[in-house]
């Protein structure tokens, strides 16, 4: 099937008479993007790939060996060596050259939400978008829709289901009457029993937590008591909790670097101040900012480095918050392949901060710059970063898969390195689930989840806008595959647009 050649318009389609077939035009539309789909699912894959002539980028230490040979079987990566080695009893229909380009290994984000009971196709939709970026593997940090990507992590896992591999933490632990849709609700040591044996049915792979309506003593017996199932342990920061508390209780990750700007401060001390209630949230979050020293808060780094700690900080989405009033996002790309009805969730944060004072506006642009500064300090501290977006509909202009390249971009200008930057994209995700000796580096054994750049990413982080083909899953989507798999993108959005009028 060759689909993409056709050349067919949405609005020809619309235009079309087709009584015929009595084909309704939106009906029409989801037809044309299912062929296309299948235009790059359904071509027959050989067992074996041998990729040669390639420039392999090492994301352990930095290096790039020339002319580097890669055989692929299915979803391994059997070997790499020379050529003239690896070519023995390969078929040359079967032989890929790729002409000197840069291969490194699939990207991760480890940040995302997959969220929205009515936005289910319009999710779904998104998944061959994130492969053709070049992102193979991402977190799923909880949602409203935990069930249906439960389903879909088992679906992609048994190559039922085009997309990159999902590890999701399902739903999240929160306390009642969280903000928060089909979060778990608890409120004592019985409930929060009761939820980790639901998210043992589920099979998770992790467990997350929030702070919206949960208290500070609950949420760190939440965390021990995931921590004591086995469970890899994300999340907030309440205000009345420490950050070494939770890491003693099993934290795993914070989600967000904002969280460690309180490290800058006697964080302990204003912590058991809010909780025995001699002062309030809002003067707690006053001393934070008032009593902020970089000295101070390099030493909390320096500490929890040393245990271990992970952090996701999802830079993206504070700078779109904070430069909102001086940005344009009206010709934004990736508007061409997020539904309305998935764009229109953006509103909410938009009318949230609409009152606000060139004051604040101010303000939330300073937090902004003062926390790219951290960035290097967290990274020499020993902190483990792993690169994350928090895309999602509820997250004003954090596009899917966009936002993660963004992301990347946000941590060069803060001063990282390539490799840094990569490893952060890579293999700090795997170390972060305890898989690296399977995943996220190109070497005989691993899981063939390959991304092959026409430009240098050891040179500038922008390379990895330049993705000419990846391997995943057990195929191959070359330039043209991945251009068909943006234009089938392209048209479910047109199709779940014009179905909902």
């Amino acid at each position: 099937l060759k689909i993409q050649k056709m050349h067919i318009k949405p609005i020809e389609v619309c235009n079309a008479k087709c009584s015929y077939l009595n084909i309704k035009p939106f009906q029409m539309l989801r037809l044309l993007s299912l062929l296309i789909l299948l235009s790059f699912n359904c071509v027959a894959q050989p067992k074996s790939l041998l990729f040669y002539n390639t420039s392999l980028v090492n994301v352990t230490d930095g290096t790039i060996r020339k002319n580097v040979a890669v055989l692929v079987e299915g979803k391994t990566i059997k070997e790499v060596g020379e050529y003239r080695d690896l070519k023995k009893g390969i078929p040359g229909s079967n032989q890929i050259d790729v002409q000197s380009k840069y291969m490194i290994p699939g990207l991760w984000d480890m940040h995302v939400h997959l969220e929205g009971k009515e936005l289910v196709e319009d999710n779904k939709a998104l998944f061959p978008v994130f492969l053709s970026y070049g992102i193979t593997t991402i977190r799923d940090c909880a949602s409203d829709l935990g069930e249906q990507v439960l389903a879909w992590r088992d679906e992609i896992n048994d190559g039922k289901l085009i997309g990159p591999r999902i590890y999701t933490a399902g739903r999240k632990l929160e306390g009642k009457n969280s903000i928060w849709k089909d979060d778990l609700e608890i409120e004592n040591e019985v409930e929060l029993n009761q939820m980790l044996d639901l998210l043992d049915k589920y099979k998770v792979d992790f467990v997350k937590i929030t702070e919206n309506t949960l208290g500070g003593e609950l949420f760190l017996k939440s965390v021990a008591a995931a921590h004591a199932r086995g469970y890899r342990v994300s999340g907030h920061v309440p205000i009345d909790v420490s950050i070494q508390e939770l890491k003693d209780a099993g934290y795993t990750s914070v989600e967000h670097a904002g969280y460690l700007l309180r490290l800058g401060s006697d964080e302990y001390a204003i912590a058991t101040s809010l909780r025995a209630g001699r002062i309030t949230r809002s003067e707690a979050d006053a001393q934070y900012i008032l009593t902020f020293d970089q000295a101070r808060a390099v030493k909390g780094y320096e500490a929890l480095g040393k245990k271990g700690l992970f952090v996701c900080p999802t830079f993206i989405g504070g700078r779109e918050l904070a430069y909102l009033d001086v940005t344009d996002h009206g010709k934004d790309k990736p508007l061409e392949f997020l539904t309305e009805k998935y764009v229109s969730n953006y509103a909410w944060r938009i009318q949230r901060m609409a009152g606000d004072t060139p004051e604040q506006k101010q303000q939330r642009k300073d937090r902004y710059q003062l926390l790219l500064k951290q960035l290097r300090l967290m990274q020499k501290a020993g902190i483990e970063i792993i690169a994350g977006s928090d895309a999602a509909a509820l997250n004003t202009y954090v596009y899917p898969a966009e936002s993660l390249i963004q992301e990347l971009e946000i941590f060069s200008a803060a001063g990282l390195t390539p490799l840094q930057i990569i490893q952060a994209a890579t293999i700090n995700g795997a170390k972060y689930f305890g898989v690296l000796d399977k995943t996220a580096t190109i070497d005989a054994g691993k899981s063939a989840d390959i991304v092959i750049l026409d430009k240098n990413p050891m040179e500038n982080i922008s390379a990895l806008r330049s993705v000419h083909s990846v391997y995943t899953g057990g195929k191959y989507y070359d330039a043209t595959a991945r251009a068909a798999m943006m234009e089938a993108a392209r048209r479910t959005k047109a199709q779940l647009d014009l179905g909902r009028k």
